[in-house]
């Protein structure tokens, strides 16, 4: 019988202290895990944020989760949504600029598609959007 494989998004927050430990070589070597950076700000003498997807074995994830913890990392599970709302929508594509995973994108009919596996639920597309399409709830 395998072992059940598991994805989680997760933001990682760290004091500056720790901004030079190699947390994501731990995750990798020490627990097999797979490491998807979604995105990072680490800012000089400022607590650092990382948003990454971790993927593996069901108990290799939690145990790298302790091992944050362990080591004064706080851990906030993404476990937000992005609602789009296609009736309010007018494919103005205001949210396809500023989208930098490129989860919102407009096809050959310029009709704006979602792609939600690639969303990193930054948020701006809720807020450049005149109609107010876009909503992220827990």
């Amino acid at each position: 019988m395998s072992a059940e494989i598991v994805k989680k998004k997760l933001i990682l927050s760290f004091s500056p202290e720790l901004a030079e430990l190699p947390i994501t070589y731990h995750l990798v070597k020490d627990f097999d895990l797979v490491v998807n950076i979604l995105r990072a700000q680490i800012s000089p003498e400022k607590e650092g944020r990382l948003m990454l997807e971790l993927e593996g074995e069901k108990g290799k994830l939690e145990r790298g989760i302790s091992y944050l913890q362990s080591n004064k990392i706080r851990v906030d599970s993404l476990e937000k949504e992005l609602f789009h709302d296609k009736e309010l929508c007018v494919n103005c594509g205001l949210c396809v600029g500023v989208c930098a995973s490129r989860a919102l994108v407009l096809d050959e009919n310029d009709e704006l598609k979602f792609i939600k596996e690639k969303c990193v639920m930054c948020g701006i597309c809720v807020k450049v959007c005149p109609r107010r399409a876009f909503k992220i709830e827990l």
